[in-house]
């Protein structure tokens, strides 16, 4: 089943919100996650994983337009050649062009009733790795995939790596030496060191913690969680041009980066509760894009941050690096 729709967005208005942040010309997301910046048309990227639709905008002229996918898309990542990888519930997608069908590259190797992939990213070598979540949260059977490089033979997806309940944040250091790895239900994030370079199959080493985040004071609502000190749960990431981990904190209202020893060296608020990915754009890469979610929120959340769901954007002083690219 390919791609259904296609909308413009209202006409286009950019709002600039506290301590920076831009508002990006397009409609509010129910959730919206993956953003990516495609430097060669300007235009930036994203998910809505609930209303199951691919965005994008073209920040010069602040057109945006989405269209619908047939399933609920899990990650998004960029090809060499132009196109899409898109993760589906049921497997993994290609898509050679906006407006075109979708074609099924691999089926899902894991149980598509309780599992499904929340994050994806690419490595040096052009392989596509991917992870999954548990949708009842009651066992660590969320694993790390790994997606062959599609020109060196038949698409392959092998099992990597075991033991997450929920999955988030995945993205390589600049050398391809560690994978981070991010499970929000622990509130943390972990390193794993691939000693296998671009060999294949890939081999990751044991999980080293790199921080540990407070969990959600026991008995607050999941959508009421602005009148406590929680700082939320690792979601989205990437990673800055000297090596630096930069990830959404949702239901915390703010992003963090974090250095090679887990410490937090930048913290900063958000205009919404619900932060849930990044990526860095623009032509010099020093645009920090972020993704926002309303689903689910309570009234009074939503009352406070009324643009819950937009995209924000906001200057950094160190450059990200290129959307990683899988080599089709």
């Amino acid at each position: 089943m390919g791609f259904m729709d296609a909308r413009p967005s209202a006409p286009p208005t950019a709002d600039t919100g506290p301590d920076g942040w831009t508002r990006l010309p397009a409609a509010p997301c129910a959730h919206g996650a993956c953003p990516v910046w495609r430097g060669l048309e300007d235009r930036l990227y994203w998910l809505d994983t609930a209303e199951q639709r691919l965005w994008r905008l073209h920040v010069p002229s602040g057109h945006s337009e989405w269209q619908a996918l047939p399933g609920a898309p899990g990650a998004l990542a960029p090809c060499r050649r132009g196109g899409w990888l898109i993760a589906l519930r049921d497997g993994i997608y290609h898509l050679a062009g906006w407006g075109l069908p979708l074609e099924r590259l691999v089926d899902a190797p894991y149980d598509t009733r309780r599992l499904h992939v929340s994050t994806a990213t690419c490595d040096p070598w052009g392989r596509l790795w991917l992870a999954t979540s548990v949708d009842a949260r009651d066992r660590a059977e969320g694993a790390v995939y790994c997606l062959r490089a599609r020109d060196r033979q038949r698409p392959e997806l092998t099992l990597v790596q075991t033991g997450a309940v929920t999955s988030n944040g995945l993205a390589w250091s600049p050398d391809g030496t560690r994978l981070y790895w991010a499970d929000p239900h622990r509130h943390t994030i972990d390193t794993l060191p691939l000693s296998t370079a671009g060999h294949w199959p890939p081999t990751l080493g044991a999980r080293l913690l790199l921080r540990r985040f407070q969990p959600r004071p026991a008995g607050t609502p999941a959508a009421d969680t602005a009148a406590h000190a929680y700082g939320g749960r690792p979601a989205g990431a990437a990673i800055d041009s000297v090596g630096r981990y930069w990830v959404a904190m949702e239901e915390g209202g703010r992003v963090v980066c974090l250095d090679e020893r887990g410490h937090i060296v930048t913290e900063w608020s958000l205009p919404a509760r619900c932060p849930t990915a990044l990526c860095f754009g623009g032509p010099d890469l020093r645009t920090l894009f972020v993704t926002t979610a309303r689903r689910h929120r309570s009234a009074a959340e939503l009352a406070q941050f009324p643009d819950s769901g937009s995209v924000w954007s906001r200057r950094v002083s160190v450059p990200g690096r290129p959307a990683p690219l899988y080599w089709d």
